[in-house]
């Protein structure tokens, strides 16, 4: 079903009507929280501990979340909304990106309070996902009354685009004329057509409509009709910016490499604008080793989904270099694991580990840095486990 063209101007009306009521904080900002976030996400930096910590400003919105209890104070102008577009036809949604703006700092022992707006609503955009309108909410944080902060939450509310028909791309009439199960023509096999009264003998034996007169044929069973072919899927492209342009460059180059400031000389990843430690914005580059060590990871389990297929090892009789090459074996679509890995130089990065089915992975194993060719244009990082290495 098409969805229903929205009068804009329905929609733009609830711009600025509130998300909710005025909110406050479950906690004030504390350091037990502080030290938590920075553990999980490895920021060593000093401006976080001590007499004078802030909190990470990237933690803003961690004080206005809810927590499994969640706010009862929702209003019902998002509701509404949503309610709206769902009828129109509008009923998947998809988070899409979020922004954050930090006017001051956050510090242990302040009160947080919030409100949250929807600020717009966009006019029905065309994406790859289907037809749809974007909905930002905006969030004003302050800390003890004074502005310390704004997050914005965007998501698409769509009408999912129509999937590909599960035919093989032959015309209705190429179907109709066809007379086999699996959509071939007799003629197509070196068989002649049952219905022009023809033999295809031709030394004189009876044809085979005189046999059916005195002994029918058995019908032919039916055959499945073979499964459409479609591409392999691509795997997703990574995002490539400024900020991180030189680490993909070099991983083209089969060179894991790691930003080092230049002026405090401490090693980063990732690849930042500027230093977590002194703030210097200058920097270059080491090569990492290659060697590391299985610091934690999680095992990745989902339905199979064939861009994300992971090669259980070389093919038989590949040496080592054969996942660098392509030469890797057909794999499975999981499960698999996806470890924090410790590299020799003392950073951590996210990564595959191969080599070893993926509940055999455990903390502390070592690995070693291998470049897997995803297809014609994409490599990536991966680690495996070194030889002897998975007791």
């Amino acid at each position: 079903m098409s969805p229903v063209q929205l009068a804009y101007e329905q929609l733009r009306a609830y711009e600025g009507r509130p998300t909710s009521a005025p909110g406050v904080g479950k906690d004030l900002v504390n350091e037990p929280m502080i030290r938590h976030w920075c553990e999980a996400v490895g920021d060593t930096s000093p401006a976080y501990r001590g007499p004078d910590a802030v909190a990470p400003p990237t933690m803003l919105q961690a004080w206005t979340m809810g927590g499994l209890s969640g706010h009862a104070d929702r209003s019902g102008a998002y509701d509404e909304l949503s309610g709206l577009l769902d009828s129109a036809g509008y009923t998947s949604i998809v988070a899409t990106d979020c922004e954050q703006e930090y006017l001051r700092p956050l510090r242990p022992g302040d009160r947080i309070t919030f409100d949250s707006v929807i600020e717009s609503v966009s006019e029905c955009k065309t994406t790859k996902l289907g037809v749809g309108h974007f909905i930002t909410t905006r969030m004003d944080i302050r800390a003890d009354g004074e502005p310390a902060g704004t997050h914005r939450f965007r998501v698409l509310k769509y009408a999912p685009a129509a999937r590909l028909s599960k035919t093989d791309g032959r015309s209705p009439e190429a179907v109709g004329r066809s007379s086999k199960p699996d959509g071939r023509s007799p003629e197509a096999d070196g068989q002649p057509s049952k219905t022009d009264g023809r033999s295809s003998k031709t030394d004189g034996q009876p044809s085979k409509t005189a046999e059916r007169l005195t002994a029918p044929e058995p019908p032919e069973p039916p055959r499945a009709p073979e499964p459409p072919q479609y591409p392999r899927p691509r795997r997703p492209r990574p995002v490539i910016n400024r900020d991180n342009a030189g680490f993909w460059e070099g991983v083209r180059g089969h060179r894991l490499l790691i930003q080092r400031c230049t002026g405090c000389r401490t090693l980063r990843f990732p690849w930042l604008p500027g230093c977590n430690s002194c703030g210097s914005p200058e920097w270059d580059t080491v090569e990492a080793s290659g060697a590391g060590t299985v610091f934690s990871y999680v095992v990745m389990h989902h339905p199979p989904f064939p861009a994300f297929t992971m090669p259980d090892a070389p093919a038989d009789g590949a040496g080592p270099d054969a996942v660098a090459s392509g030469a890797a074996g057909s794999g499975t679509a999981g499960p698999y694991a996806v470890g924090l890995i410790e590299l020799a130089e003392g950073v951590r990065m996210v990564s595959n580990i191969v080599g070893v089915p993926y509940d055999k992975v455990r903390i502390g194993m070592a690995v070693r840095l291998e470049f897997l060719c995803v297809d014609e244009e994409l490599e990536l990082p991966v680690f495996r486990v070194v030889e002897g290495g998975e007791g």
